[in-house]
């Protein structure tokens, strides 16, 4: 069969392939790109002494945002993006050469780099607007006349737990 001849695609591009296990809750794949993110924090504080922030910021996007930001819009949401989060904070008090106990809040808005969660929220955003025939407006369904009617329309769910 030709099935046999060709190994899984995540064999062939293992730093690409998002995982999630069978109760999908992707900590399988957020514990598969830590140890990356790590790298890239090492090498951030390995580089630090001999570029320039601008160069350091560069680094950032190209290393740590691009590993970071494949596949948010799934795993962001998970409770285990605590970790992820603690490393990118790490990341960017290292490139600001502040101690480990020091507030990152205002790094982020200094650097012009989101953080986690509004990364996350921007990467939803992003989606929506790129795809926004997959969605309905509130006066597709109705023709009254409402303050709401060009919002996107929130489809119910009904859910029951077991």
């Amino acid at each position: 069969m030709i099935h046999d001849k060709f190994p899984p695609t995540s064999h062939l591009y293992p730093q690409t392939t998002a995982t999630a296990n069978d109760t999908m809750t992707w900590k399988t794949h957020i514990d598969a790109i830590l140890p990356k993110l790590s790298s890239a924090c090492f090498a951030v504080r390995s580089i630090k002494p001999y570029v320039s922030h601008q160069t350091l910021k560069t680094i950032y996007y190209a290393y740590f945002h691009a590993i970071l930001s494949y596949g948010v819009i799934f795993w962001g949401q998970s409770p285990d993006t605590s970790k992820v989060f603690l490393l990118q904070k790490r990341v960017i008090r290292t490139m600001m050469g502040c101690g480990r106990r020091d507030s990152c809040r205002g790094l982020f808005a200094e650097l012009g780099i989101l953080t986690l969660p509004s990364q996350y929220i921007f990467s939803l955003l992003l989606f929506v607007v790129k795809n926004r025939k997959l969605f309905s407006l509130n006066k597709d369904l109705h023709s009254i006349n409402t303050r709401q009617q060009l919002n996107l329309h929130q489809p119910s769910a009904h859910l029951k737990k077991y």
